[in-house]
């Protein structure tokens, strides 16, 4: 039911947690302003063509189809109405230093004769380590996920801390693999989930490996048009529902008078507001959208205590040529994996011998490219931004090192690309705020990074809310499209009237 508050909310970004909540406020009555620096909607996904070959930049596999659905159900309207998602089965191909191939997909004997090809061993262990991964998913979405934390009380609740003592919050991921597995591929093959959360298999909780069950029997999804159709269907959605969507301004403060959000300054002129909703990085929104005295509980102090989240180095190309071997995700992994994470963690150096993902949207959607071409998105994880390591002295040589160790492996021709695009973590933090150019704004690499992250409404100024990957629930697409609706529905109940 349609309920009618009148209270003017401001949007501060249009990622997809932003536009998720603002169908659901608008829908619900809200006046809602969204404001987005860039000149489209989506965050840190956006659509690049050129020359005939489309690109997304930014998030390219899509999980739980069933929370991208959430915001059109509780509009009365129907996800398949707006975009076209689309099960691939395999999935991923999975291809390791000593040319084992492990493409992914439900089938569990399908995986179990892959991994034997390697490993018996670890194959007949997969059927277990399965059954964890499922247990694992049941108390993620049950305990965590489907709930704000905003208190002490809600924090305390006993059924949350029973279930947090079950996911092994001290246990690794890669401590808990290694209970199942044995051999270096299935290690990396399942451990590569810590960085969809942007953080390292051997340092990240246990609980991520519930991933290994989301893709692998709930699924992985194409989406008809590209992933960037994602935030054109949430954007159509919220206007529908009445938000006002402004591209290319840039909001430069979040006015506060007596300890409440009053607005936001842009260079376009005020936008008074009763609640300011930020669907930007929780730490760059303090530390830039505030002064320090009006946040004591968040001081710059705090804030850089915080550890960043990885970033990526992306390369876009789009070749007139096409590659057999390449399935719509692929990812080619190194001889020893565990270096990466100790270049980007450690040493803060983008890694030399990194994991290379290369989404190849073409094998599904031949218009995606030229005909007989391939539109390919490359990403390697990196360092967020820090003195160990220039961007700006390494980008071009970096994108020579990464297509050398993908012609190494078969993936030749790059340097005769129609299209080349750099994109690198200086370029995201410019484009999107994120703080320091991490990806998911902080690392889940300690328990208290994962489990409680910070909070979705502000300590300091009533009426400053948060979405996004750095706030509860954590980052991914389909869960900041959930954090947009689980705080949307809070202040429904806090202000709406029926």
């Amino acid at each position: 039911m349609r309920t009618y508050t009148g209270k003017k909310v401001v949007v501060v970004g249009a990622g997809l947690g932003g536009l998720s909540a603002a169908s659901r406020l608008a829908g619900a009555g809200f006046h809602v302003t969204m404001l987005e620096s860039q000149a489209a909607v989506g965050g840190k996904l956006q659509r690049i063509e050129e020359h005939g070959f489309r690109f997304d930049r930014g998030p390219s596999t899509i999980t739980m189809p069933e929370l991208f659905a959430a915001p059109f159900q509780a509009a009365d309207r129907r996800m398949e109405d707006y975009l076209d998602m689309y099960r691939l089965d395999p999935a991923t191909r999975n291809v390791f230093a000593d040319g084992s191939v492990v493409d992914l997909t439900g089938s569990m004997e399908a995986m179990e004769e892959q991994i034997a090809s390697y490993s018996p061993e670890d194959a007949g262990s997969f059927r277990s380590f399965m059954k964890e991964a499922g247990r694992l998913d049941a108390l993620a979405r049950s305990q965590f996920l489907n709930r704000l934390l905003l208190d002490w009380r809600e924090k305390a609740d006993p059924r949350l801390a029973a279930a947090l003592m079950r996911v092994r919050p001290l246990t690794t991921l890669n401590k808990l693999l290694r209970r199942y597995f044995r051999h270096p591929n299935t290690l990396a093959l399942f451990g590569r989930y810590a960085t969809y959360i942007g953080s390292s298999p051997y340092q990240s909780p246990a609980i991520f490996a519930m991933l290994a069950q989301v893709e692998a029997v709930s699924g992985i999804y194409g989406v008809k048009g590209g992933t960037y159709r994602i935030a054109e269907a949430l954007a159509q959605l919220a206007r529908e529902q009445g938000a006002d969507i402004r591209t290319s301004v840039k909001v430069n403060r979040i006015k506060v008078h007596a300890g409440r959000a009053a607005g936001v300054e842009t260079d376009q002129g005020d936008f008074p507001a009763d609640i300011v909703l930020a669907n930007a990085d929780v730490l760059s929104t303090y530390r830039w959208l505030l002064p320090e005295h009006e946040r004591p509980s968040m001081s710059d102090r705090r804030i850089a205590g915080y550890e960043p989240s990885l970033s990526g180095f992306v390369m876009l190309l789009g070749v007139q040529r096409s590659y057999e071997q390449l399935l719509h995700h692929n990812v080619l992994f190194p001889g020893v994996y565990e270096e990466e994470f100790d270049s980007i963690f450690r040493r803060k150096q983008a890694p030399q011998d990194p994991a290379v993902y290369v989404c190849h949207p073409a094998y599904s959607e031949p218009d995606a490219a030229p005909s007989g071409g391939s539109s390919l998105f490359v990403l390697v994880n990196a360092p967020c931004l820090s003195a160990g390591w220039s961007w700006k002295e390494n980008r071009e040589a970096y994108a020579e090192r990464v297509t050398g160790l993908l012609a190494a492996r078969g993936i030749c021709g790059l340097n005769e690309a129609k299209v080349k695009r750099l994109y690198t973590p200086d370029d995201l933090a410019r484009d999107t705020g994120a703080y320091r150019g991490a990806i998911y704004g902080i690392s889940s690499n300690t328990a208290a990074q994962t489990f409680f992250r910070p909070a979705n409404r502000s300590r300091d100024i009533e009426g400053l809310w948060f979405v996004g990957g750095t706030t509860h629930p954590g980052g991914g697409t389909p869960i900041v499209t959930l954090s947009g609706q689980l705080v949307a529905d809070r202040l429904i109940d806090l202000y709406g009237s029926t």
